[in-house]
C-alpha cells in the first residue's frame, strides 16, 4: 500500500455495535495522504458535506455555513477555518506535548465506508478517522443519493449525489463506481 491508493483488497464488512453492518477500506494514515484528501475535500466540497464525530450518544453534523477562509498544516495539525468558528485534527507529528502524548492525538485509522442495510445495500457513505486511542476524530458524511441535500429522505434516490463518493474511490482507492451503491431502493422502502 502505497501513500496515493491502497488496495479494493483490503476491505471489509463488519458489524459495528449500535451502528450496524458497514463495509469499510482502510486508507493510509501517514501526514501526506490525509492532507492530501482532506484538504481539496473541504476546500472544494464544503458546501456538499456534513462533517463532526459521530458517537453513540452524540452526532455533530456539521454544515459549513460558507467556503473556508484558509486551511492550512502546521505542527501536524490541519486547521480548516470558516471565519467565525474553525477546527484543528491532528494528521501528523506534533511537537507540543510530550511523545506518547503526541502519538495518541495523531490520526492511527483512517477508512472510507459505506453503512448496509439488512440486505447489504448501501444507505450512507463517509470517511472515518481515529486517533491511536481509538477515538473518533471526525466522520465525514458525503452526499446521500437517499437523502435530499437538505436532509430530508429523497422520494426516489438521485444517483447523481454519488459523484464525490466515485471520485473519492478512483482517486484514492483506484476504484471505478460500483453498482452496488445504486442498489437500495431508499430508506424504509426496504
Amino acid at each position: 500500500m502505497n501513500s496515493e491508493t491502497t488496495s479494493s483488497l483490503s476491505r471489509a464488512i463488519i458489524e459495528e455495535p449500535h451502528r450496524g453492518r458497514l463495509e469499510l477500506w482502510p486508507l493510509p494514515t501517514d501526514e501526506t495522504f490525509l492532507w492530501n484528501l482532506l484538504k481539496p475535500l473541504f476546500e472544494d466540497y464544503w458546501d456538499q458535506i456534513t462533517f463532526g464525530p459521530l458517537l453513540l450518544g452524540a452526532a455533530w453534523e456539521v454544515r459549513a455555513p460558507n467556503a473556508p477562509t484558509r486551511i492550512t498544516l502546521n505542527n501536524g495539525y490541519l486547521t480548516v477555518d470558516f471565519g467565525a468558528w474553525h477546527f484543528h485534527l491532528c494528521i501528523g507529528e506534533f511537537s507540543g506535548a510530550e511523545p506518547e502524548s503526541a502519538r495518541l492525538r495523531r490520526t492511527a485509522r483512517a477508512e472510507f465506508y459505506r453503512s448496509l442495510n439488512k440486505h447489504d445495500q448501501p444507505v450512507s457513505w463517509g470517511l472515518r478517522l481515529y486517533n491511536h486511542e481509538g477515538g473518533q476524530q471526525m466522520t465525514v458524511l458525503l452526499p446521500n443519493p437517499l437523502v435530499t441535500p437538505d436532509q430530508k429522505i429523497a422520494e426516489t434516490p438521485d444517483w447523481s449525489r454519488l459523484a464525490l463518493w466515485n471520485q473519492l474511490r478512483k482517486t484514492h482507492l483506484g476504484l471505478d463506481p460500483d453498482p452496488v451503491d445504486r442498489s437500495s431502493p431508499g430508506y424504509n422502502r426496504d
